[in-house]
C-alpha cells in the first residue's frame, strides 16, 4: 500500500484518498446550501467535479437525487409545497390544487396539478415525490390571470379565480364530478369573484357557452 507524508505523519494512501473525497463532499454540500437547498445539475457543472463524483455521493446516500437533474442533502428538510416552489418556479397552480389554495374545497387534493409552457421537458414531471400532473399550455396564455400566493415559505404562481373557473370549465372532464361542483358552488358564493374579468378569461379559453349555461343562471 502507498503512503504519504503530511506534517511529519505518514498516510495511507485510502485514507488521502477519503480525506480528499470529504473535502469534495463538503464544497457540494456548501454550494447547494447557498443555491436554496436544490440544485440542478447544470448549477453542479460550475464547481467543475466529474460528475462521476456527484452519481458516487448519489449511490451513497450523501446527497439525494429527488428526480432526474434535480439533487438535494436532505429531502426531510422541505414541505410538499417547498418542493413544488423549487422545481417549478415557472409553473401555475391550478384546477383541484388551485381550489384547496382558495378555500373553495375542503379537500386537499391528492398530487399538484400546474399549468405550463406545453414546449417545456416532459421528463420534468417524472417524479415519485410528490405527484405532479402538468396542464400544458400555449406560452402566452399563461400569462393572463395569474397572481401569486404565499407556499411553501416561497411565492407561487396561481391562477385568480376568476381564471381558475374557467380552466376547471375546460377541463371538467379531468375532474371528480363533485370536486367541479364543489369548486363551482363555492366561487358562485364568493363575493369577490369578478364577472367582467370571469368572461374575459371565458372568451379567451373558449368556454363562453358553459359560463353562460352552468353560472349564468346563479348570477
Amino acid at each position: 500500500m502507498r503512503r504519504e507524508r503530511r506534517n511529519g505523519v505518514i498516510m495511507s494512501e485510502s485514507y488521502a484518498v477519503n480525506e480528499k473525497r470529504e473535502l469534495i463532499l463538503q464544497k457540494v454540500k456548501e454550494f447547494i446550501v447557498a443555491h436554496g437547498g436544490i440544485v440542478k445539475k447544470n448549477q453542479l457543472e460550475e464547481l467543475h467535479i466529474d460528475y462521476r463524483r456527484i452519481l458516487d455521493f448519489v449511490e451513497k446516500g450523501d446527497l439525494i437525487r429527488i428526480k432526474s437533474g434535480y439533487y438535494t442533502i436532505r429531502i426531510g428538510d422541505y414541505s410538499e409545497d417547498e418542493l413544488i416552489v423549487k422545481l417549478f418556479p415557472d409553473a401555475v397552480l391550478t384546477m383541484e390544487c388551485a381550489l384547496y389554495a382558495y378555500g373553495y374545497i375542503k379537500r386537499k387534493p391528492y398530487g399538484y396539478q400546474i399549468a405550463v409552457d406545453k414546449n417545456t421537458s416532459k421528463s420534468r414531471f417524472k417524479l415519485e415525490f410528490p405527484q405532479v400532473t402538468p396542464f400544458y399550455a400555449e406560452p402566452e396564455t399563461l400569462q393572463s390571470g395569474v397572481d401569486r400566493i404565499d407556499f411553501g415559505n416561497a411565492k407561487m404562481q396561481i391562477f385568480d379565480k376568476d381564471r381558475l373557473i374557467c380552466e376547471c370549465l375546460k377541463y371538467e372532464d379531468k375532474m371528480e364530478r363533485a370536486v367541479f361542483q364543489e369548486g363551482v358552488l363555492s366561487y358562485i358564493k364568493d363575493e369577490k369573484k369578478n364577472i367582467a374579468n370571469l368572461m374575459k378569461y371565458a372568451r379567451e379559453r373558449r368556454v363562453v357557452k358553459k359560463v353562460q349555461s352552468m353560472i349564468g343562471v346563479w348570477l
